[in-house]
């Protein structure tokens, strides 16, 4: 039924539907919906404890044999620059004043940790069928670990170069990350998001650059998305946006609505919230102090200065200063169930591939 079943071979799946690792916003529930309706659900670690991440693969492990993906950072940890953090908190000082907040307040520490010893010995615990990982690899001595269990190894790319990278390093198959995609950009050999490529101009030329399976990522929400990375040569697809809108999803009332209410032209690339550019919606923090900052701390400091008014704003219902993860495609989004979510995708698309083929 499907033309190309390389991606579900390699997997072990049904379906070449890759639920994207959304950290902060999935969690156990939806990694199972997803697994069990034949997809690859995958668990975000990067902002988990050791102790968490235990937790929530204890319950997936319980709740589906089904292959699942386990999906860390790969970043250099930040390098302590006091004069720039303080720069970036006295840019955020009127904002602090006018919520009521000290400004004198110290920063609670970033909860985005990259792939280290520790999460590599509860990979080697729970043996999870894939591994991917987003800003590259992480180092060699690590990435023979995971290989070593038997996981196949995924990450993102936004350039071709990128693309031919990871190949060279031995991943099994490489995302290709258009610049239409909600949350943090992939980049790790360039950090110009000036030049990046969007996913119907990026995905052909990797899938030519590369001889493994290539996973196509951005502004995909619906059959018609799905079939277009089809006919670029995608193997598969991974959808992030799309199932934000589910009802697994951890995300709150504040940015459910603002996602119910996005436009395709209500996101932007910002550094604001972690140092790091990531799609989100535009509210006032980003207008106001972005969409990108010369004073934002190296990733992930950013998020510390920020936090307090976060909590305090949303507190009183508003989004003022949080980060509402977005792709382009968000207004295609549907409320359903993630497994009926899944299952939906793959028989419309399976339908709208029919037609095609009859059509031809």
């Amino acid at each position: 039924m499907w033309a190309d079943r390389r991606i579900q071979d390699l997997f072990g799946i049904e379906l070449p539907i890759i639920q994207a690792p959304m950290a902060g916003s999935v969690g156990s529930e939806m990694v199972v919906a997803v697994s069990e309706a034949g997809g690859l659900g995958s668990l975000p670690c990067a902002m988990l404890s050791p102790e968490q991440m235990r937790t929530e693969l204890g319950i997936i492990r319980q709740r589906t044999s089904r292959p699942i993906n386990l999906n860390f950072f790969c970043h250099n940890p930040p390098q302590a620059d006091p004069a720039r953090e303080a720069a970036w908190k006295r840019r955020l000082e009127s904002y602090y004043v006018e919520l009521g907040l000290d400004p004198r307040t110290p920063a609670p520490a970033a909860a985005r940790a990259p792939f280290d010893s520790a999460m590599c010995d509860l990979v080697e615990e729970f043996a999870p069928e894939v591994v991917s990982f987003h800003f590259g690899l992480p180092e060699r001595s690590l990435l023979e670990r995971v290989r070593a269990t038997g996981a196949k190894i995924i990450s993102s790319a936004t350039t071709v170069e990128e693309a031919r990278w990871l190949e060279d390093k031995g991943c099994n198959a490489v995302i290709a990350q258009g610049y239409e995609a909600g949350g943090h950009r992939g980049l790790f050999l360039s950090q110009d998001i000036t030049t990046q490529a969007g996913t119907m101009a990026l995905v052909p030329q990797v899938v030519d650059a590369v001889a493994v399976p290539v996973i196509a990522a951005g502004g995909i929400a619906d059959a018609r998305g799905i079939a277009a990375a089809f006919a670029l040569g995608a193997s598969a697809v991974q959808i992030g946006t799309a199932y934000l809108f589910c009802p697994e999803a951890k995300v709150g009332p504040l940015h459910r609505e603002a996602l119910r209410r996005a436009k395709d032209n209500d996101t932007v690339l910002t550094d604001v919230f972690t140092g790091r550019p990531a799609r989100g919606i535009t509210n006032r923090i980003v207008r106001e102090v972005g969409p990108m900052s010369e004073l934002s701390p190296e990733f992930p400091l950013a998020t510390g200065a920020l936090a307090p008014l976060r909590a305090k704003a949303e507190q009183a219902g508003s989004g003022d200063f949080s980060p509402f993860w977005s792709g382009q495609a968000g207004a295609l989004g549907r409320e359903a169930p993630a497994g009926d979510l899944t299952r939906q995708l793959a028989a419309e698309t399976l339908s709208r591939l029919s037609r095609l083929s009859g059509d031809a």
